[in-house]
């Protein structure tokens, strides 16, 4: 007579246990059984849905603990079906339906879950029949027959460690169908984000204490995970504002609007890199002076950079070679009341100047741009070339600093190299990608994107009790 294996021992389960949802980055929730109902319900807040009707998507916000909504752990998931459910009161509701993992005690099974809005029950989640697998047997009079867990794991660091990645819904502010829109559209879209592309001038805003709301043709726009700004420097201004207004709502924007301010305003952007101890050129700056040899002499002598406060891509910039030339540019500048700085000329840089990609506080790709033939700016708009460089370590923290100056979390940093160290040239709060993705063969946008995922990851996040007096 041969010996048979043993079956598998029952897993018992009382009426309630704890439970994690690792998919939904949720490691402790107390559960309770209902053979009664066929699909398992947990509690959800916010519930919105997102993304295309091919492949709909939907975020919601989870408060873990009973008695405790100033915590919540944000989520999203693809949905799977919706459902028209019968709860135990009778009342019939259409639920989004998604799939999760649960784990109880070590073993882990995936499990379909609809969202509603349990706050008038006890408990947070219900487990229903369909999740509950064929060894499991159910004692009624018991409850927590497998390993408890504790909302203590909320209060710990390793809960932030250990959080999934979840689909986010993305606004890009750009007014143009260039490279860099399309390949963070395509980047986010292939690492499961939403990306809409939203043209700043058609956004109009609600501006009030209590509801603060950003509308686009007409309608509210909804609520999204990050914002990348692409403003362009004739919407400064405007731009800004929109901008001011997701910061309002409390929408996660890759560079803030006082960054994009100032780093536009070549004066005030040169005063800020100044008091922060940058390395940049001798700069002069003077909105009428009765001397012009002595706005000159506060920068050095010829040649000189006289340069348009507004210019952009290299336009308004000039190279007096002589002090006669400059005295010339300055003198017509000043006839057409034009703002300008003055600045000292690199000789050493020969024509070529350093753009380094900063996100999230670290030099992702740098390349060395070489002016065409006969123009001292780099510029590529204006025929310059362009080639993958390794930067000095000198280099790189400046590039950083610079950064860090405007407290912009993506920046694009001119450097010269000369022969006192680097100096900045300028800091763009919209850097092309084209150029900086050809020379170098990295994925920018991919490093954008794991910044933001970073910064919006789904931790626990606990909102401000009002005071009393």
């Amino acid at each position: 007579m041969t010996d048979t294996p043993d079956s598998p021992q029952p897993l018992q389960f009382g009426w309630e246990e704890w439970v994690s949802l690792p998919d939904l980055g949720v490691p402790a929730i107390k559960a309770k059984v209902d053979t009664g109902a066929r699909t398992s319900a947990l509690h959800a807040f916010d519930i919105e849905t997102f993304g295309p009707a091919s492949r709909p998507k939907v975020r919601f916000t989870v408060h873990p603990i009973p008695g405790r909504d100033d915590l919540i752990i944000p989520c999203s998931a693809p949905i799977i079906d919706r459902r028209d459910v019968t709860s135990s009161n009778g009342e019939r509701e259409l639920r989004y339906v998604i799939a999760s993992k649960l784990s109880v005690g070590g073993d882990t099974w995936p499990i379909e879950i609809t969202l509603t809005n349990r706050s008038s029950m006890t408990s947070r989640m219900l487990l229903g029949r369909q999740a509950l697998k064929d060894h499991i047997s159910i004692v009624a009079t018991d409850r927590f027959l497998q390993p408890e867990l504790s909302y203590d794991v909320y209060h710990t660091a390793r809960v932030r460690t250990a959080q999934p990645k979840r689909a986010l819904r993305i606004a890009v502010l750009s007014r143009e169908d260039n490279y860099s829109t399309r390949r963070i559209v395509e980047e986010g879209e292939a690492r499961g984000h939403t990306v809409e592309v939203i043209d700043t001038t058609r956004c109009y805003m609600a501006i009030n204490a209590l509801a603060p709301e950003v509308h686009y043709d007409g309608k509210r726009l909804p609520r999204y995970d990050a914002v990348i700004p692409r403003i362009g420097a004739s919407i400064t201004a405007y731009g800004a504002a929109v901008i001011r207004q997701f910061e309002t709502i409390g929408t996660f924007c890759v560079n803030p609007s006082a960054g994009i301010i100032s780093s536009r305003d070549k004066l005030y952007a040169h005063q800020l890199m100044a008091r922060a101890q940058v390395g940049m050129p001798n700069t002069a700056f003077a909105a009428s002076p009765k001397d012009t040899g002595n706005l000159m002499g506060l920068v050095g002598t010829a040649p000189l950079i006289v340069k348009l406060l507004e210019s952009t891509q290299g336009k308004g910039v000039v190279l007096a070679e002589t002090k006669k030339a400059a005295e010339s540019v300055i003198d017509a500048f000043r006839g057409l009341k034009a703002n300008f700085l003055v600045q000292d000329f690199v000789k050493e840089a020969a024509g070529e100047d350093i753009r380094c990609l900063v996100v999230g506080g670290k030099v992702v790709a740098s390349m060395k741009r070489t002016g065409a033939e006969g123009d001292f700016r780099s510029n590529l708009h204006r025929g310059g070339t362009a080639k993958t460089i390794r930067i000095t370590k000198a280099e790189r923290d400046t590039a950083i600093r610079a950064a860090r100056v405007f407290d912009l979390n993506m920046a694009g940093v001119d450097l010269l190299r000369s022969d006192s160290g680097p100096k900045v040239l300028e800091v763009n709060s919209s850097p092309g990608f084209e150029g900086i993705e050809g020379a170098s063969g990295k994925n920018i946008t991919g490093a954008l994107y794991e910044m933001i995922e970073t910064r919006v990851r789904p931790v626990p996040v606990r909102r401000r009790k009002s005071g009393t007096d």
